[in-house]
């Protein structure tokens, strides 16, 4: 049965992660798993340095850097089977039974991969271990997963709060179709009010679209509130997310070439920076 799978490093984001992976696990009645990848730099690859250490003093330097790389690896799995054990304690208590975790050692992009088929929902924090910083910056391996992974991505900010409105960011393309088709058939927004959002000019064509996106989603039996907006993409939404005190969004991501985005930008990665609530990303 597909899972929710939560992402921890230990950053401060952490707790977030771990709140909003549970708030999803029980909306959706799915079971919550955690993931923690130990990276290269926590596991480092014994490396041939005889050529780089005085003749005298060769053996006891290369048994002592060996001691402790072995050390460091063994404290850093143990400090991630700690910090799962933690994350499967607060989930509990947030009311999921059963959590489970999965510790690996490698690429985070590449462990996603191989558990692609066992992904209902990844949550991810927007900030990873080394990021605690405020301001736009975004976790490393963020948008790489994200350009990656063909799975529902929820991207989550510091701090939690249980979303009680949503935006529905839609331009027409199949992707949006598919993220109205998406909130219309899961059980992970059921009971909240739901706004749609289209920028661009006021044209018929525009206007239709929104029209069926307003219909799908209201036979689904939500409570809509549709919208065509005026202006650039990014100032737009977040303006109206402002203004309508929406606590997450749903988009597509990265729905243009990658020599486009470099020539233009990337309306994902820039909602990603700016944004303060969670965006849940689809391909």
């Amino acid at each position: 049965m597909p899972n929710v799978i939560a992402c921890i490093d230990g950053s401060r984001i952490t707790l977030a992660v771990c709140d909003y992976a549970a708030w999803a696990s029980r909306q959706m009645d799915a079971p919550l798993d955690f993931l923690h990848v130990l990276g290269r730099s926590e596991y480092p690859i014994p490396a041939d340095l005889s050529g780089n250490i005085g003749l005298g003093s060769r053996e006891h330097l290369l048994q002592e850097l060996a001691e402790l790389d072995e050390k460091r690896s063994r404290v850093a799995l143990e400090q991630g089977r700690l910090m799962l054990d933690a994350a499967k304690a607060r989930a509990v208590a947030d009311g999921v039974p059963n959590p489970t975790s999965r510790q690996r050692h490698g690429e985070l992009v590449d462990t996603l991969l191989e558990f692609q088929d066992d992904i209902r929902l990844l949550v991810m924090g927007r900030q990873g271990e080394h990021g605690d910083s405020a301001g736009e910056h975004i976790g490393s391996h963020l948008e790489n997963v994200v350009r990656t992974l063909h799975r529902p991505i929820l991207v989550i900010p510091a701090d939690y709060r249980e979303p009680q409105r949503i935006l529905i960011a839609f331009d027409g393309s199949a992707t949006t179709r598919k993220a109205v088709g998406m909130v219309a058939a899961s059980p992970l927004f059921r009971g909240l009010p739901c706004h749609v959002a289209m920028v661009g000019a006021d044209q018929a064509e525009a206007r239709a679209q929104l029209d069926w996106a307003r219909t799908t989603l209201e036979t689904a039996g939500f409570e809509i509130t549709a919208s065509l907006l005026s202006g650039q993409v990014e100032e737009a939404l977040c303006a109206y997310r402002t203004e309508h005190a929406i606590d997450l969004i749903v988009m597509g991501a990265y729905g243009h070439s990658r020599i486009r985005e470099f020539l233009v930008g990337s309306t994902t990665t820039q909602l990603i920076r700016q944004s303060k609530i969670p965006l849940l990303l689809l391909r």
